[in-house]
């Protein structure tokens, strides 16, 4: 018998994976994506929602009309809103955000993408920003998906992590190293 009754990243793969396998069949992979992406990007701007989702106490009856309200608002696909219910039904849907951005990582994972992260001191223009993607796609040989953030902390210089990866070139990374020699002499 397990030991662990929590619900796991196993079971939130195991949702996505059947979320993104019935998109797949049914031709509608992007569309649920970006849908996918907008239900994320409300659950971390709305309070609101964030707490409704994450509240046991909602009646099943009220979450689905909810969530009816919101699919038929943003005229959401059919499988979507109906994966969404189901989530509901099986009381799962405590589990929304972890089960997106997991659907959200097996639609890159299977388009081939790599997942990168570009943290800088100063602010980069979309211009260059599109040149590090350029450079890393030829370096790696692969698709990447940049995540791009502005982190005046660094002092100056780059930090990029692709996959384990890691390239730091910032100021504050080699101010830390001398420091770590002056204590350690």
């Amino acid at each position: 018998m397990s030991k662990n009754k929590g619900f796991s990243i196993t079971s939130a793969e195991r949702y996505s994976l059947a979320l993104y396998e019935l998109a797949s069949e049914n031709n509608v992979l992007s569309q649920v994506e970006d849908q996918s992406l907008s239900i994320l990007n409300l659950i971390s701007s709305s309070k609101d929602f964030s707490n409704l989702i994450k509240d046991p106490t909602n009646k099943q009856d009220d979450l689905l009309k909810v969530i009816s309200d919101i699919s038929d608002k943003n005229k959401f696909e059919s499988l979507l809103k109906n994966f969404l219910s189901f989530l509901i039904n099986k009381r799962r849907f405590f589990y929304l955000e972890q089960i997106l951005n997991s659907f959200i990582e097996t639609c890159s994972k299977k388009r081939g993408e790599l997942k990168a992260e570009l943290k800088s001191a100063k602010e980069l223009s979309s211009d260059e920003i599109s040149k590090i993607t350029d450079e890393l796609t030829k370096n790696f040989s692969s698709k990447i998906k940049l995540n791009y953030k502005h982190d005046e902390s660094l002092i100056g210089g780059l930090v990029v992590q692709v996959g384990s990866t890691m390239v730091d070139t910032s100021i504050k990374n080699k101010l830390q190293q001398i420091e770590t020699r002056m204590i350690e002499a």
